[in-house]
């Protein structure tokens, strides 16, 4: 999801979640100018920009992915693939590749969370200005997409920005809902004629990030595996007070993660539960973590309020309350174990 969390945003987890803004318990400190946060490069034709993008078992979606990835009209200038599943067929399709490129096969899973931080740092040892981060089973919209996000970046001197999210099945549909106010949007159609939207973004799904930003917020938490990694980044975000945001003028298309978010309260709020139990451990473990930290807390007690209800009153299911504060009590006590 990413991915920008807010008042109402479920937490995600492999995901991001409908698009909110962050609360934060302490003040954020003035916004940095793009002299702080932009390379010497800018966002120029001599900035260096590397795609990071992680795959884990999915090779044919994979080749979807790079071949629009590689063929952007303002051109990639190298490409790292984070192979969490280590497989040959992987390193092959990465050597075909019409750009210069890198394979990094990993022996031990890292996760979603661990895949992007070791894809991001080796960006940065290869002298990327800028990254551009994508996963395996979503793409670009078109061959625009990084020359548009470039161009947002430098008019609005921006340290990251990020496309919108839509399905990938129906494009005009976003992949995962936001909220401006008290509405959720769900059509790229009702965000307006805007260019962008400051101080929100979903991440990893086609978010571009200076390498300077990068020094100052850190990468993914590898312990979080996945689920909930990129609300992380996000809250980093906020909090350091770097400039980012949305840029309304193209897309990240991706499998419409809608599905996992349940309304309540007469769509007043949500709840994330996905039906898989590996996928719900990590969520609601990682959303323990994520709550107990600066600039979230804010929202424990709607979390309180949101999960109670859903359990109790909606599936009438105390057994799903009891696993839900379980798990998110091994998160708050950063229990980062895996399931068997």
């Amino acid at each position: 999801m990413s991915e920008p969390t807010g008042q109402d945003a479920p937490i995600n987890a492999g995901t991001p979640a409908p698009v909110d803004s962050v609360t934060a318990d302490d003040a954020v400190p003035a916004l940095l100018t793009a002299a702080d946060v932009q390379p010497a490069a800018g966002t120029g034709p001599g900035a260096r920009v590397i795609a990071v993008v992680v795959t884990h078992k999915r090779r044919e979606l994979l080749a979807e992915s790079l071949k629009v990835v590689t063929s952007q009209s303002r051109p990639v200038d190298h490409l790292i693939v984070v192979d969490n599943g280590n497989e040959s067929e992987v390193a092959d399709l990465v050597r075909e590749q019409p750009i210069e490129s890198t394979y990094l096969g990993s022996a031990h899973n890292l996760g979603g969370a661990g895949g992007f931080a070791l894809g991001i740092l080796h960006a940065l040892t290869q002298g990327a200005d800028w990254v551009w981060l994508a996963d395996d089973d979503g793409r670009p919209e078109g061959t625009d997409v990084l020359s548009i996000l470039m161009d947002c970046a430098g008019r609005h001197g921006l340290a990251e920005v990020s496309p919108v999210v839509c399905d990938i099945d129906e494009p005009d549909r976003l992949a995962f809902p936001l909220r401006r106010g008290v509405v959720w949007r769900r059509l790229r159609s009702e965000l307006g004629d805007e260019d962008f939207l400051p101080g929100i973004a979903s991440l990893f799904n086609g978010a571009l990030i200076s390498a300077k930003a990068v020094d100052l917020i850190g990468v993914p938490d590898l312990r979080l595996f996945v689920r909930g990694d990129e609300v992380e980044v996000h809250r980093r975000l906020v909090r350091s007070g770097l400039p980012f945001g949305t840029c309304l003028q193209t897309a990240y298309l991706h499998p419409n993660g809608a599905a996992e978010f349940k309304p309540i309260l007469g769509g007043r709020m949500h709840t994330q539960y996905p039906d898989d139990p590996v996928k719900r451990y990590f969520t609601y473990r990682n959303r323990g973590y994520l709550m107990a930290q600066p600039g979230m807390r804010k929202l424990l007690p709607q979390e309180w309020i949101r999960f109670s209800w859903f359990f109790l009153v909606t599936r009438r299911d105390p057994a799903g309350l009891r696993e839900w504060f379980h798990l998110r009590s091994l998160g708050r006590n950063e229990q980062f174990g895996k399931p068997d």
